[in-house]
């Protein structure tokens, strides 16, 4: 067990699959859990619940809203008065098919943009500026194998420019910041086993496909990484900073 106690950590997306999950293990580990949703609260107070009140604090924005994501960061330092850790999780995952019109491949680009890059770097930038601030911090970026490989998916094009584009922002951020003890890491989940992914497999060729070929035969679960981000958001592991961190069962070894 990860002893993250007296931590106060800001989790995005933390409603549904790698957030929820992730949301209950930083609570499991004691610590203090600033837990962003974007519209489900329901979502988020689930995934919080075995969490003392005096240790969450839930948070809606809207992450394409510029505007909104500073107002969420404010708000996360205000509560404890500083933030050790930040997990920038949240991501949609949009259709942008080759064969679209004008308006679906310029709308699903401009969201993919706006809620897993543009918003997610503001949160990136205010954290550092946090964290050399008070003399060192955690970030952790949640990527893609996608961001590495391309997506399986030629319609995702917009979804893995998108994960590549946050995963160089955070290996910036480390290179330039390793000396004053901010540390990023990249973690870059295959396919995890979530509503989102369960989705994405229906259109292509449905999830028994999928699962075929897969080097385990199976999905990665959620709390695979929920674990890694834990140990991450611990800072002892201070040589792996810059590291893009690859979860997928041996399915893409580089």
């Amino acid at each position: 067990m990860h002893d993250l106690s007296g931590r106060t950590i800001l989790l995005t997306g933390a409603s549904k699959g790698i957030g929820a999950a992730t949301a209950e293990a930083l609570g499991a580990a004691g610590a203090h859990v600033v837990a962003h949703y974007g519209g489900d609260r329901a979502g988020a107070e689930a995934a919080t619940a075995a969490i003392p009140a005096d240790r969450k604090l839930l948070v809606q924005a809207d992450l394409a809203d510029l505007g909104a994501v500073r107002g969420l960061w404010r708000e996360a330092v205000a509560w404890r008065g500083r933030v050790d850790v930040l997990v920038n999780n949240a991501a949609v995952m949009l259709d942008s098919p080759l064969a679209a019109d004008d308006d679906q491949w310029d709308a699903a680009w401009a969201r993919s943009l706006d809620v897993n890059v543009k918003g997610p770097a503001s949160l990136l930038r205010d954290a550092t500026r946090h964290h050399l601030e008070r003399g060192g911090g955690v970030i952790v970026t949640i990527s893609s194998w996608a961001a590495q490989r391309g997506a399986g998916n030629p319609d995702l094009t917009a979804y893995s420019a998108s994960k590549a584009a946050i995963k160089a922002a955070t290996q910036t951020i480390a290179r330039a910041h390793a000396v004053d003890g901010v540390l990023a890491y990249v973690v870059a989940p295959g396919i995890v086993r979530t509503q989102m992914s369960e989705v994405s497999a229906q259109r292509t060729g449905g999830e028994e496909a999928l699962t075929a070929s897969l080097a385990m035969k199976e999905w990665v679960p959620p709390s695979d990484l929920a674990d890694l981000v834990c140990y991450l958001a611990t800072g002892r592991c201070r040589h792996l900073t810059g590291a893009t961190l690859d979860v997928n069962g041996a399915s893409y070894v580089r």
